[in-house]
């Protein structure tokens, strides 16, 4: 890969990262804290929302977000031709 396609790569993960820690952020502040008055008159499971947002639903939304990167991490890897071949990973 040549310093160009590794520079677009590079920013391709970055841009990723940003937008799948705002949505974090976005869950964990605005859900769990910001706005936790006005989700507290919906209740899940017999919890206000903003309750359970602020302990269940920022981890849960943290997890999806990880299997979010891993999928379109490998779509990117697939786009730039980065394959990895298990047989070839060696652990150290």
């Amino acid at each position: 890969m040549d310093e160009a396609a590794r520079r677009a790569y590079w920013r391709s993960n970055l841009r990723l990262m940003a937008v799948l820690l705002a949505i974090w952020a976005l869950v964990s502040f605005g859900a769990g804290i910001f706005f936790a008055d006005l989700l507290n008159n919906i209740e899940l499971g017999g919890f206000p929302l903003g309750f359970w947002f602020a302990n269940q639903g920022s981890i849960l939304v943290f997890l999806a977000l990880i299997a979010v990167y891993v999928w379109r991490m490998d779509k990117l890897d697939k786009s730039y031709g980065i394959e990895e071949d298990d047989a070839e990973v060696h652990h150290s």
